[in-house]
């Protein structure tokens, strides 16, 4: 339907090679604005300044500032930097976690495939964000709670797609025939079934960076993941909640909108990256 309304408007149609660039460079230059300005603003904003508290968006304020003076534009930027240095820390992770797992239920026996089998369907069935407040909770909270607990909840979902993924490269002629040729298990997965899986991984680090953003907040905003001293989203907007109703609007709109663009941009990136490495797609690139 979006697209027969594109043809009658004559708007030219996006091939998924063209969205990948255009979505790719929106997200690099979200990336690289948050560390210029991040590293640009200093700390002076953090600081507590009671002659300016409250003040509405203006100028010298964009996103104006909170009820100890501290400036909502430093804040939001310094707090949008550390929640994505914390989603790629943990995506990352998540991702080696996966392409571990995934290997080993393929290439192993049936044993290990089926042990790794029920730890996916296990982790599968509980709630991302009940098994996240739990390991954060045990660990302490902080960074390192959330980065431990996404790595550990955001793996299985991916380990599938990458044991189906080797499952069917081990058929595959040139395996076979290296195979025959006396070839070890780790050579050919080192030089045919890895660098095979090298597209998935990225698509899985870009797709996970959105949703640990987003539970990263959530848990700090429940009071459980970074600590209150760190400019985070998540503090930001569990901090803002009591002054809502005080007509302080500016606390909470800003960073949520700030947010939401962030993370909405990675997960379009994810998506269009994920569409483009598609073989059903090869013929649109």
């Amino acid at each position: 339907m979006k697209e027969q309304m594109r043809v009658e408007i004559g708007l030219p149609k996006l091939h998924h090679q063209q969205k990948l660039w255009i979505s790719t460079t929106i997200a690099l230059g979200i990336l690289l604005t948050l560390i210029v300005i991040s590293n640009g603003l200093g700390t002076t904003g953090l600081t507590t300044n009671l002659s300016q508290r409250n003040l509405e968006p203006s100028a010298s304020h964009l996103f104006g500032t909170d009820w100890l003076g501290r400036d909502m534009f430093t804040r939001t930027m310094k707090g949008l930097l550390l929640s994505l240095k914390v989603g790629l820390t943990a995506g990352i992770s998540s991702v080696v976690i996966a392409s571990m797992m995934g290997l080993a239920a393929a290439l192993t026996g049936r044993t290990v495939n089926r042990f790794i089998n029920w730890l996916t369907d296990l982790f599968l069935s509980v709630p991302h964000l009940v098994t996240l407040l739990l390991i954060s909770f045990v660990l302490g909270g902080g960074a390192k709670g959330i980065i431990i607990g996404v790595a550990l909840t955001h793996w299985p979902a991916l380990s599938r797609v990458i044991r189906a993924e080797v499952m069917q490269l081990q058929t595959a002629p040139y395996v076979v025939i290296s195979r025959n040729f006396g070839k070890s298990q780790w050579w050919i997965a080192s030089r045919h079934i890895i660098p095979h899986l090298v597209p998935q991984i990225i698509v899985g680090i870009i797709l996970i960076v959105p949703h640990a953003i987003l539970h990263e907040a959530s848990i700090t905003f429940l009071g459980m993941g970074l600590s209150p001293h760190e400019p985070a989203i998540g503090i930001i907007l569990s901090e803002s909640m009591r002054y809502l109703s005080s007509g302080m609007w500016w606390l909470a709109v800003f960073p949520g909108l700030c947010l939401l663009v962030v993370v909405r941009t990675f997960a379009m990136l994810g998506e269009n990256l994920k569409q483009f490495v598609n073989p059903q797609h090869a013929h649109d690139k």
